[in-house]
């Protein structure tokens, strides 16, 4: 009996684990095979460049490389936190995000909810067109565009598209890219106007899964469209939102550098600077201070993973699965 015991047991111990996953890698090896380019580019390219890291607690010499400059410590996050234009990036970053998160991701759930519940194909197929277009242009062109349709007017000029209505109605032209007041506001819109489809595309397929006899069964209760929208679609649409919510929260210390770097400008540097500008000013933009930007980027990838983190424990205490 003793020796059955054991023998019974022995599977469960790590040799045993160690056994079970070589007989399912050697029966499973033509799919272990499909992954390996995969894992070999994250290795390389992902995880392999991460020793870079060690710039932030470096004072970096170019003629000594990245291992033998001689290490500073903290001495670069001190630089960081008595930086006034660091703070101020950061804070606007900050403000920037939870706009984002308060009025562009309510409002991507909102549009998704509303295009399904179009009941004519060809007018459904048509604003679903105009709202998917905005994602696959390139924000230099995007941005061109807002600029054409913001311009203030010039002598010999009556200015772009909005500054054109606002005058018919007996107002004044602004000139909104140097408005510091109102370029936060810019920022949001436009970045609403530009992703709406591709979270649009998410959440309408997730409302495509959904059983259609729950319709049904609903309707021959009575139920009408509105109690169908809350009791049925929303609530098998709230896995995608809470995954799409946890990959916002995780972009909340960084920043859309292509959106900013090609609105913003010297005028609006005290609403508009954010921390991907900033870091892209002093390294790449002139600055040759690369371990100071290695030091802000690595600040913030923390403080994101652990807003992640918290984020997701909430999702998960309102019963939806989240990213781990």
């Amino acid at each position: 009996m003793k020796h059955r015991s054991n023998t019974f047991a022995s599977p469960l111990g790590p040799k045993g684990a160690g056994a079970r996953l070589l007989a399912t890698v050697h029966k499973y090896w033509f799919i272990y095979l499909l992954a390996v380019p995969g894992a070999v580019f994250l290795l390389l390219f992902s995880y392999a460049p991460m020793y870079g890291i060690l710039l932030a607690f470096k004072d970096y010499k170019m003629n000594l490389g990245v291992w033998g400059s001689p290490w500073v410590g903290l001495e670069h996050y001190r630089s960081l936190f008595t930086d006034p234009s660091f703070i101020q990036a950061f804070k606007n970053t900050i403000i920037i995000n939870v706009y984002h998160l308060l009025f562009g991701f309510s409002f991507n759930v909102f549009l998704a909810l509303m295009i399904n519940e179009l009941q004519f194909r060809r007018v459904k197929g048509v604003i679903q067109t105009c709202v998917y277009l905005p994602y696959f242009l390139s924000w230099v062109i995007f941005a061109g565009l807002v600029q054409v349709f913001l311009q203030a007017p010039v002598p010999g000029d009556t200015g772009g598209v909005v500054n054109q209505i606002i005058v018919a109605l007996g107002g004044e032209a602004i000139d909104f890219m140097k408005e510091p007041a109102l370029f936060r506001s810019i920022l949001v819109i436009t970045n609403i106007i530009k992703t709406a489809g591709y979270s649009t595309i998410i959440y309408l397929a997730a409302i495509a899964g959904v059983d259609p006899t729950l319709y049904e069964a609903a309707a021959i209760d009575g139920g009408n469209r509105k109690d169908m929208l809350l009791h049925i679609t929303f609530p098998r649409i709230l896995p995608s939102v809470a995954v799409m919510f946890l990959l916002q929260v995780s972009q909340l210390f960084l920043s859309n550098f292509d959106q900013v770097y090609n609105l913003y400008n010297n005028f609006v540097l005290s609403t508009g600077d954010v921390l991907s500008t900033y870091i892209y000013r002093i390294s790449l933009g002139g600055g040759a201070e690369f371990e100071l930007s290695t030091a802000a980027n690595l600040l913030l990838n923390v403080l994101g993973l652990i807003a992640l983190v918290f984020s997701n424990k909430f999702v998960k205490k309102l019963d939806v699965m989240g990213i781990f």
